[in-house]
């Protein structure tokens, strides 16, 4: 039997970048399918009806997982989207839950714009994505749940450095350079245009956690994913996706969350 990721990464690779969404979404879903994608309504038809226009749209698709976890029922994906050529790339990060059969029966995203490196270098993608450490998969879970609470909705900066490393933190943000200092110094800040306000899902496996929060980012509601990567009980790396909470009129379903 297929575990979930591999549902998961099936019905977006084979459904999405191979062209095939009824096959898809016929093997490797339960018998609900939530959609929490605002613009694509619930249920197998939603997905057909959001799909079949999209692949016809985008007839060259190159895309990429770039990582994957899998913590119980629940699966996380990151995945790199480059559409006809380059004319559109994308930064999906993507949450779901599944049944006891491991089929797909709920989804969420955050879709986001590819950028350019960021000062330190960085991008949205690139870096480690090799999942070890399994044996301190609730340590480092346990970990980022107190990070959050504390350090980025509590907003106890002083706190950052019980958590991040102070020797080597990757930084994967838009503009953002390496380092604890950088971050700590951006987020203390009182015109910092970013805040959080709550860690709505946790998927983690091994040294990696990914989050899906709801945030505010210059007044603007925000769903935001961020990825972590723990080595040695800290913090060492940090990718994110963000984008704005569309209004409740536009919603094709139940909404983000």
């Amino acid at each position: 039997m297929a575990t979930a990721k591999e549902n998961a990464i099936n019905l977006y690779m084979k459904g999405i970048r191979d062209g095939h969404a009824e096959e898809a979404i016929n093997a490797y879903t339960g018998a609900r399918y939530t959609q929490h994608s605002t613009g694509v309504a619930d249920g197998k038809e939603g997905f057909l009806a959001f799909f079949g226009p999209f692949i016809e749209r985008n007839p060259d698709r190159d895309i990429r997982v770039v990582r994957a976890l899998q913590d119980g029922a629940k699966v996380f994906v990151q995945a790199h989207q480059v559409l006809n050529g380059g004319a559109a790339k994308w930064v999906t990060t993507d949450f779901f839950d599944s049944d006891e059969a491991g089929l797909i029966v709920e989804h969420w995203d955050v879709i986001g714009e590819d950028t350019p490196p960021n000062p330190a270098g960085r991008t949205l993608v690139d870096g480690p994505t090799e999942v070890v450490d399994i044996e301190k998969t609730e340590a480092n879970k346990a970990l980022i749940s107190e990070y959050i609470d504390a350090c980025l909705i509590g907003r106890r900066v002083d706190r950052m450095g019980d958590f991040i490393s102070d020797e080597v933190f990757h930084q994967h943000s838009v503009g953002m350079e390496d380092g604890l200092a950088a971050f700590a110094s951006y987020y203390a800040a009182d015109d910092c245009p970013l805040s959080y306000q709550e860690c709505f899902l946790m998927v983690g496996e091994g040294n990696f956690v990914a989050t899906l929060n709801r945030t505010r980012l210059d007044g603007l509601d925000m769903c935001q994913a961020d990825i972590f990567r723990l080595n040695g009980g800290k913090i060492v790396e940090h990718w994110d996706n963000a984008e704005p909470v569309p209004p409740r009129e536009e919603w094709a379903n139940s909404g983000k969350f």
